[in-house]
C-alpha cells in the first residue's frame, strides 16, 4: 500500500511537470542559440497549437467551457515571442549564408510563399498586420473590454432571477448554489480576457517592431561584418526577416480569431454550427431575397453570368428546402360520430369531481404542458409542489392541467375548487423582464405586470435577455412566470388545500412516533373537524404546520377547557410565539413593532368585551386601514418588517380588517417571547 501510494505521489509530480518545463524551456529559447532543425520544429508546433485553439473556441458549446484560455493565450504568446527571439539570433548570426540559414519553414515562407521578392513579401506582412492589429485584435478588445463591464453589471439581476426561481420551487439550493459559481466564474472569465486580450494587442505591435529591427540590423551586420554587397544584404535578410515575421503572424492572427470568437460568443451551451444554422439561416425568405438579387445581378450584360446565376439558383433550392422542412403536417380535429353507435346509459361515473386545484391553458401555451414534448412548465409545478409542500408542513394536491379553448389563445387560469383565483397572459416566444423596484434604463418591450406580484414588467426578445440583465431587471422565462403565479396564490390560499383527509394524515403520522399523544387528543378530547379548522386557521394566517408535535400538544393541553376552534386557534399560536416572531423578523435581539394609540386601543378592548366582535364605524376602519398602509410602507422602505402589536383579545379581528396590507403582521402582546426586546417604532391612531 506505501509503495502505491509513492508510485501515485511520483505520478502526480510528473503530471505536474508539464507547465514549468514549458516555461524553463521558453526561457532557454529566449538565452541557447536553437539549430535550424529546431526551429523548423518549434515553429511548426507553434503553428499547429493555434490552430487547435482557434478551432476549440469553435467546437466549444459555451465561453466557460474554455474557462483556460486566457491563461493558455499568454503561454502561447510567450512562446511565440521567445520564437522570435530565437529566430532572429539565428537570421542575424547566419544570415549572410543564403535564404536557408535559419531553418526550411522560414525559408519557405520568406521563397515560396511570397515568390521569393521581398517587395511582395513587405506588402503581404503589412496587410497581416493591419487585419491582425486594426481589424481583429482591437475590435476583440474592445468586446472584451465591454462583455466584463456588462457582465459585472448584470450579477445583480442574475443572481435576483436565481432567487427567483429558487421561491418558486423551480430549482433546488444545490442548483441554485450552481448557478451563482456559473456567474461568479463567468464574470472572472470576461474579466480575464479582457487582460488576456492586451497580450494580443501587444505581440501584434512586438511584430512590426521585431520586423524593422531584424532588417536593419541585418543589414548593417551583413555589408560591416560579412563583407555582403548590399543588394546581396537586403535580399538575405528581408526575406528571412519576412518569412520569420510570417510565421510570427500566421500563428498570431489565428489566436486573434480565437479571442474575437470566444468573447463575441453568446453563454449558451451550443456550438457554432447550430447558432448559425438555427440564426442566419433559419427563415428561408432571407435566401430567397438573396437569391433574387444575386440573380438579378447576373441578368446584366458585361457580369459574369454564371458565377452569379449559379449561387442564386443554390440559394433559392435551399429556401425551398428549408420551407418544405418548416411546414408542418395538418392536423385534422374532425370528430366523425358513429350513427349505428348507441348512447349509452348515464351513471355516477359521468359525474366528474371539482379538481382542487386547476390549471386550465390556451391553445398556444400547451407545448409547456405537453409532457411528450418535455414541456418545461410540468417540471416547474412539480418543483413548486414539493417546495409548498417543505414550506407548509402538508402534502400539496397535484395540480390538474388541461387545455381550454375558450380561454384567449395566451392565457392561463389558476382554479381552486372549481373556482378561478388567478388568471394572465403570457407570451411563450418571448423571456418577461420585471422591474424589481431600481433598474437602470428602459428596455424595449410589451409593458404589461408581474402576474405573481403586480410589478412593471416588459415582454422581451430572447435576444434581449442579457441586455435586460445588465439593466437590472429580473429576467424569467414563460413557464417561471406561470409556476411562481401558481405558487404565490397556492401559498396564500394554503387553508383551502388543507382538509379532513390531510389532516388525518398528519395525525397519522405524529401518531407513529407519539401514539399517546393523539389517542388522548381525538377522539377523546377534540373532533377531527375541530382539529382541522384550527389547523386551517393556522395556515390562513401563513403559519406552517411543520411543527405538528407542539400544536398537538397545545390542544391537547387547552382541548379540555374548550372545542372553540378560535380560542384554540390562539392558543397555539401563543405556544408558536417563537416561530412566528423568527419567521416575522429573523433571529435579532430586538422586535421593532407599531402600536395603536391608547385611545383606540380601549375603544378595540371595550367592543370585543361587550359582544365578542368589534364594531367600528366604516370612515374609522378606512382611516385606521391608510394609517397602517403608510406604516408598513415605511417599514419595508428601511428594510425592517412591519409588526403590529395589539391585545390579545383585538388580534383577530384586526388580522382580518387588515389582511390586504402587505408586509403587516398583526401579533398579540403574550405571542411575543420573553427574551425578545421589543423596540416601540410609532403609534397608530
Amino acid at each position: 500500500m506505501a509503495d502505491n501510494e509513492g508510485k501515485g505521489f511520483i505520478a502526480d509530480i510528473i503530471q505536474g511537470l508539464g507547465l514549468p518545463v514549458l516555461l524553463l524551456a521558453m526561457l532557454g529559447m529566449m538565452m541557447i542559440p536553437l539549430p535550424p532543425l529546431a526551429l523548423d520544429v518549434l515553429f511548426t508546433f507553434n503553428i499547429a497549437l493555434s490552430l487547435a485553439i482557434l478551432l476549440t473556441s469553435v467546437y466549444v458549446k459555451r465561453p466557460l467551457d474554455f474557462g483556460v484560455f486566457p491563461t493558455v493565450l499568454l503561454v502561447v504568446t510567450l512562446l511565440r515571442l521567445a520564437l522570435n527571439i530565437a529566430s532572429t539570433r539565428v537570421v542575424l548570426l547566419n544570415g549572410h549564408s543564403g535564404t536557408s540559414a535559419a531553418g526550411k519553414v522560414i525559408e519557405a515562407f520568406g521563397e515560396f510563399v511570397v515568390g521569393g521578392n521581398y517587395a511582395v513579401g513587405l506588402v503581404i506582412f503589412a496587410i497581416l498586420v493591419i487585419i491582425n492589429f486594426v481589424v481583429v485584435t482591437k475590435g476583440a478588445g474592445r468586446v472584451s473590454e465591454v462583455s466584463a463591464r456588462f457582465t459585472l453589471d448584470a450579477m445583480p439581476g442574475k443572481q435576483m432571477a436565481i432567487d427567483a426561481d429558487l421561491n418558486a420551487g423551480v430549482i433546488d439550493q444545490d442548483e441554485a448554489r450552481k448557478r451563482r459559481q456559473e456567474i461568479g466564474e463567468e464574470a472572472d472569465f470576461y474579466g480575464s480576457m479582457d487582460g488576456a486580450s492586451k497580450f494580443v494587442r501587444g505581440d501584434a505591435i512586438a511584430g512590426i517592431l521585431i520586423l524593422f529591427i531584424n532588417i536593419v540590423g541585418g543589414l548593417i551586420i551583413g555589408t560591416s561584418q560579412h563583407d555582403l554587397a548590399l543588394s546581396d544584404a537586403v535580399h538575405n535578410y528581408t526575406l528571412l526577416t519576412i518569412g520569420d515575421g510570417l510565421v510570427a503572424q500566421i500563428p498570431s492572427l489565428l489566436l486573434s480569431t480565437a479571442v474575437a470568437i470566444i468573447v463575441t460568443r453568446v453563454s449558451k451551451s451550443q456550438d457554432m454550427r447550430q447558432q448559425v444554422a438555427s440564426q442566419l439561416f433559419n427563415d428561408p425568405r432571407t435566401l430567397i431575397v438573396t437569391g433574387a438579387i444575386v440573380g438579378i445581378l447576373g441578368l446584366i450584360p458585361g457580369m459574369p453570368n454564371f458565377a452569379f446565376l449559379s449561387l442564386a439558383g443554390v440559394c433559392i433550392f435551399a429556401a425551398l428546402r428549408l420551407a418544405n422542412r418548416d411546414k408542418a403536417p395538418p392536423e385534422s380535429d374532425v370528430l366523425v360520430a358513429d350513427a349505428e353507435t348507441s348512447v349509452p346509459e348515464l351513471s355516477w361515473q359521468d359525474v366528474d369531481p371539482v379538481d382542487l386545484i386547476g390549471l386550465e391553458v390556451g391553445y398556444r401555451l400547451i407545448p409547456l404542458v405537453d409532457s411528450q414534448r418535455n414541456g418545461p412548465l410540468v417540471a416547474r409545478i412539480k418543483g413548486v409542489r414539493k417546495k409548498l409542500t417543505e414550506e407548509l408542513g402538508f402534502l400539496v394536491s397535484p395540480v390538474h392541467i388541461r387545455d381550454n379553448l375558450d380561454l384567449p389563445p395566451n392565457a392561463y387560469r389558476i382554479s381552486l375548487a372549481g373556482v378561478s383565483i388567478g388568471e394572465s397572459e403570457i407570451h411563450i416566444e418571448k423571456d418577461l423582464a420585471i422591474n424589481p423596484g431600481q433598474v437602470f434604463g428602459k428596455i424595449d418591450g410589451v409593458p404589461t405586470e408581474d402576474p405573481a406580484f403586480g410589478l412593471e414588467a416588459f415582454w422581451i426578445e430572447a435576444s434581449q435577455r442579457d441586455e435586460a440583465q445588465m439593466l437590472g431587471y429580473t429576467v424569467v422565462d414563460p413557464a417561471t412566470v406561470v409556476a411562481t403565479h401558481l405558487s404565490q396564490l397556492l401559498s396564500i390560499n394554503a387553508h383551502e388545500l388543507f382538509g379532513h383527509e390531510e389532516c388525518q394524515q398528519l395525525l397519522d403520522r405524529l401518531g407513529a412516533v407519539s401514539p399517546k399523544l393523539i389517542e388522548e387528543l381525538t377522539p377523546k378530547l377534540l373532533p377531527m373537524s375541530v382539529i382541522t379548522r384550527v389547523l386551517q386557521n393556522l395556515l390562513e394566517e401563513s403559519i406552517p404546520l411543520k411543527n405538528i408535535r407542539k400544536i398537538a400538544e397545545t390542544l391537547a393541553e387547552h382541548g379540555a377547557r374548550s372545542q372553540d376552534p378560535d380560542a384554540l386557534s390562539a392558543s397555539v399560536r401563543v405556544s408558536l410565539g417563537r416561530s412566528i416572531v423568527h419567521n416575522v423578523a429573523g433571529a435579532g435581539a430586538e422586535l421593532p413593532v407599531l402600536t395603536l394609540e391608547p385611545e383606540l386601543e380601549r375603544i378595540l378592548n371595550e367592543s370585543a368585551q361587550e359582544n365578542g366582535n368589534i364594531g367600528l364605524e366604516p370612515a374609522m376602519v378606512e382611516r385606521l386601514h391608510q394609517s397602517l398602509t403608510e406604516k408598513a410602507q415605511s417599514q419595508e422602505i428601511a428594510g425592517e418588517p412591519a409588526v403590529l402589536l395589539v391585545a390579545p383579545l383585538v388580534r383577530p379581528w384586526m388580522s382580518r380588517m387588515m389582511r390586504n396590507i402587505r408586509n403587516l403582521h398583526v401579533l398579540a402582546y403574550n405571542e411575543i417571547p420573553d427574551d425578545k426586546r421589543i423596540q416601540m417604532i410609532a403609534a397608530v391612531s
